[in-house]
């Protein structure tokens, strides 16, 4: 009796090994057929082989998801892989760091700003020299070596903001800004290009220009300042996406609105709000998806060899509440988890 157990044992054993071998060997016959691609999925893996990094300025900043949306879209068209890495908060020397982190793993292509010439110029150069093409996106580098720039004309966005207000406030006013650095490109092309269009305006006096950070809460507290030593100051421009936000705020809580003119940048949500009240007039909008949707269409030309413009402004405008809703919202909607 124990012997016919035994090889009953025996037997089932056998039966199970034989069974593992013939699945083991179906498994490896199905990975080797699968990796046996025809000549288009040949050309899909070698483009899966791009691998592209965007490194924003801000991570969570709603504007830059709406870059990384587009960049995303693009990606997931052209089979590449992206990554979208960067600093939580603005913060150069971590950006840096990045693109160079990004350059040292020898990626396909890496997609960024030039936010300042002193630090971003060299950093630009230095991955270019390692065959690696860089395109600027949202700020350009014009003096760096970078392949292409894909974004706004910032001084041109500068102006139209200091022609609406002058055409809203009919030619008098006495304005503050509010800039989200004193020192990036991007943020001076937007104030220089405004003083340019309000200059030979004789009813129009800028009373002062303070700094935000990029942040609601500086942008606010700003704003309170300049209306505390400067009263008689009845409009308000705001540079980065978040400083219209901020002045808004306060001017809200002076009880300002009605005597107050802000325009601002950029279509947060938020600043929709806001702008649906009556307390923002005006906001310049941009497109960051196309940036973001162009500047990977653009760094895939580039690696297959094919022509692309060294400079593609996408549209800039001025919109007021008449303007809403907008569209396409692609452009200017970010959904929250």
């Amino acid at each position: 009796m124990r012997k016919w157990w035994k090889w009953i044992l025996y037997a089932g054993s056998v039966m199970m090994l034989i069974g593992s071998a013939s699945f083991t060997i179906y498994c490896a016959w199905k990975v080797y057929a699968y990796h046996q691609p025809g000549e288009r999925e040949t050309e899909a893996h070698e483009n899966n082989a791009y691998h592209f990094v965007l490194v924003p300025e801000e991570l969570d900043n709603d504007y830059w998801r709406l870059v990384e949306k587009g960049a995303k879209a693009a990606a997931k068209e052209t089979g590449v892989h992206l990554e979208y890495v960067g600093p939580r908060q603005a913060n150069i020397d971590e950006h840096i760091h990045i693109l160079e982190k990004a350059a040292a793993s020898k990626v396909d292509g890496i997609m960024t700003q030039g936010l300042t010439e002193k630090e971003f110029t060299p950093v630009i150069n230095r991955i270019i020299e390692k065959n690696i093409p860089v395109v600027t996106i949202d700020t350009d580098a014009p003096t760096s070596k970078r392949t292409a720039y894909i974004g706004t004309d910032n001084y041109y966005a500068g102006f139209i903001a200091g022609k609406a207000l002058a055409e809203d406030m009919h030619g008098k006013a006495n304005v503050a800004i509010i800039t989200g650095s004193l020192t990036a490109s991007h943020q001076k092309l937007r104030v220089q290009g405004f003083k340019d269009a309000v200059k030979n305006e004789k009813g129009i006096r800028i009373i002062a220009i303070e700094e935000s950070n990029i942040t609601r809460i500086q942008a606010a507290e700003k704003a309170y300042s300049i209306l505390n030593k400067h009263p008689e100051v009845n409009a308000f421009y705001g540079t980065s996406a978040l400083d219209a936000i901020g002045i808004a705020k306060v001017i809200e809580q002076f009880h300002r609105e009605k005597e107050t003119y802000i325009i601002g940048f950029d279509t947060l949500p938020e600043t929709i709000h806001y702008l649906r009240k009556g307390t923002i007039h005006a906001t310049v909008v941009q497109e960051p998806y196309e940036m973001g949707y162009q500047a990977v269409k653009a760094m895939v030309d580039i690696i297959k060899g094919n022509d692309v413009p060294s400079v593609t402004n996408t549209e800039t405008k001025v919109i007021r509440k008449q303007d809403l809703p907008l569209r396409p919202a692609r452009n200017y909607e970010v959904k929250h988890d």
